[in-house]
């Protein structure tokens, strides 16, 4: 029997309902591992395995078109793969969950799919510091060995995408839609460039598959499902981060969460699971001090140290000093260092070209690690 045959029954297979993982070994071991012989039995046999009428029905009469468009998208790239559960590449991480995924469709190595790994997940309308947290967390995980997963959202997944990226770091993305069909649009060539620097994007759906809403609690289940731990960077009470975070815990895993202003509504989510049991983030070290027993393979690339000096340089000056990392007006600035509004804004163009501070709405933040 061809790889083609095993994949075609692992496809027709994926379509039934209701399989249990029961059901799942059972197949294997009637079959002696040979899913194909299915698809050549009759009804009495199928039967005789445990299926039910609907079961063999949808057996019998698989979505065609479906199979033959995967199969198609699987030929034309060579960093395209799907993962049948029986694998030996799929990941033990997610196989150990109860009910994990039948098939993974992926696009990039699928080799670090087993290294360690650790989720950041978070809000798609993150405050400045938000993202700043996210990106340099990320970076620095990836540094320490991690491989950074997240979802491909907007906000800090892509932040955080963003950030291993930036350090060299390899990422996992994992999609609420079909690899062919990336979801948000706006970061296609996000996903084109996870896969093409050395990671992976993965998911649960065919190809062609749209992003649906039920699809993402799927996801969230995979993110959290694949890593050591989640880290939960800004996210509201009513969140699907907090539904990742959720996830880890059934799942017995590790969860992490940055505090942030208590005023701020996108920081009660973690607020909320730092009162439930969640360990309280402030650096790198908080995360990594979990994992001492992993044998990490530790960058050794990482920013230019030139605009660290050059930050230590400006520790004492007025103007950053007077830059909150939270929103500052221009005014707060110009009354806390002495100097005239205009001599600010240009300062402060100049300090926002170099990396030390960010423009926002209401002002200024100055970026963290500066």
């Amino acid at each position: 029997m061809t790889n083609e045959d095993n994949m075609m029954a692992w496809l027709t297979l994926d379509q039934m309902s209701g399989l249990s993982g029961e059901l799942l070994i059972k197949l294997l071991q009637d079959t002696g591992g040979h899913l194909p012989l299915l698809l050549q039995w009759d009804a009495k046999q199928l039967r005789r395995c445990g299926l039910h009428e609907e079961q063999i029905r949808q057996l019998k009469n698989p979505n065609q078109r479906w199979i033959a468009d995967s199969l198609d998208w699987l030929s034309k790239d060579a960093q395209h793969f799907l993962l049948p559960l029986s694998d030996k590449r799929y990941p033990n991480q997610l196989r150990q969950l109860s009910r994990p995924p039948l098939l993974l469709f992926g696009k990039g190595q699928a080799d670090i799919l087993d290294c360690p790994q650790l989720a950041i997940v978070g809000s798609r309308s993150p405050s400045s510091s938000g993202q700043q947290s996210a990106f340099e967390l990320a970076g620095q995980l990836s540094l320490a060995g991690l491989i950074v997963t997240s979802g491909l959202a907007l906000g800090i997944d892509g932040w955080a995408h963003k950030g291993a990226l930036k350090v060299n770091g390899k990422t996992i993305a994992v999609l609420g839609s079909g690899l062919a069909n990336v979801y948000p649009r706006r970061h296609l060539a996000l996903a084109n460039q996870i896969s093409e620097c050395g990671g992976c994007l993965l998911s649960e759906f065919a190809p062609g598959q749209s992003a649906l809403p039920e699809h993402f609690p799927r996801r969230n289940r995979i993110i959290s499902g694949l890593s050591l731990g989640t880290l939960v960077v800004e996210a509201a009470l009513r969140s699907g981060s907090l539904i990742t975070a959720r996830y880890a815990l059934e799942q017995g895993r590790d969860v992490f969460a940055v505090p942030g202003n208590i005023y701020n509504p996108l920081t009660e989510g973690c607020h909320y699971l730092i009162k439930q049991g969640a360990k309280l983030v402030t650096a790198v070290e908080d995360i990594l001090e979990e994992y001492q027993n992993l044998a990490l393979e530790v960058q050794n690339q990482g920013h230019p140290s030139s605009e660290k000096s050059s930050g230590n340089g400006l520790a004492k000056d007025p103007l950053l000093v007077s830059v909150e990392f939270e929103v500052t007006s221009i005014d707060v600035i110009a009354q806390r260092s002495g100097m005239p509004v205009t001599q600010v804004l240009a300062q402060l163009l100049e300090y926002e070209l170099r990396g030390l501070v960010a423009a926002v709405p209401g002002g200024y933040v100055k970026l963290r690690g500066k």
